[in-house]
């Protein structure tokens, strides 16, 4: 599977590139410039030089011609990256994991985009693909420390349950992360917004936090290995 990071040169969208192909796929991180998304690859590759045959880079079509994409843009232009490439993206899983805040007098504070939250926005100006909403929660630092596992359950939502499914199979791979089966998209509204809380208790606490569920055996997790 070819993975596409649509909006991929910022801190979130690289390391979840670089994350992506150390587990095996094959991703390509996507941006407006194609010789920005080189300098990020570039980059990552330097890093960790295994790294070479699995990580791409290209413009924005070339990430939105993979199989799955991932849209890493700010949340206030998810809706109209995706839409510029409608096209390409029909019928084709899209991750958004965008989250919609803004930092008021040092408190973060979630805004409520048009349809109730990124995903469900993207959704309804690209009809056409199954949004998955997905790594709303994965601190992008400890995405981008290859070596290290991330211990975080994500929560996942979508209409589509294949595609749930699939981005859930992709999430499992990752070392440390649990995913977590959400509902439909309308969750996606709660799962983004609780986003400011979490940033909230990084800058009470002087860390970051990542969130993880008790109370659910690991043999009912789809897509997770059993314990």
């Amino acid at each position: 599977m070819r993975i596409g990071i649509l909006g991929g040169t910022g801190p979130a969208g690289t390391a979840l590139a670089a994350r992506l192909a150390s587990v095996g796929y094959h991703c390509v991180i996507g941006s407006r410039s194609k010789y920005k998304a080189m300098e990020a690859r570039d980059e990552q590759v330097s890093r960790f030089p295994d790294l070479s045959e699995r990580l791409d880079f290209g413009d924005n079509h070339a990430a939105a011609a993979c199989d799955l994409v991932v849209i890493a843009t700010p949340w206030d232009s998810a809706a109209t990256t995706t839409q510029e490439y409608a096209d390409l993206l029909k019928g084709k899983i899209v991750i958004s994991m965008a989250n919609a805040l803004v930092r008021v007098a040092g408190e973060f504070q979630p805004l409520l985009p048009p349809r109730g939250s990124v995903a469900a926005h993207v959704q309804a100006a690209v009809p056409g693909c199954r949004v998955v909403a997905a790594f709303h929660h994965l601190p992008a630092k400890e995405l981008g420390h290859l070596g290290e596992p991330i211990d975080s359950d994500v929560l996942i939502c979508s209409d589509d349950a294949a595609a749930l499914a699939t981005v859930s199979e992709i999430v499992a791979k990752i070392p440390g992360c649990r995913p977590l089966d959400a509902g439909e998209l309308s969750n996606a509204t709660a799962i983004e917004a609780f986003t400011a809380v979490l940033l909230q208790l990084n800058v009470r606490y002087k860390t970051r936090v990542a969130p993880k569920l008790t109370g659910i055996r690991q043999s009912t997790v789809a897509g997770a290995p059993a314990s």
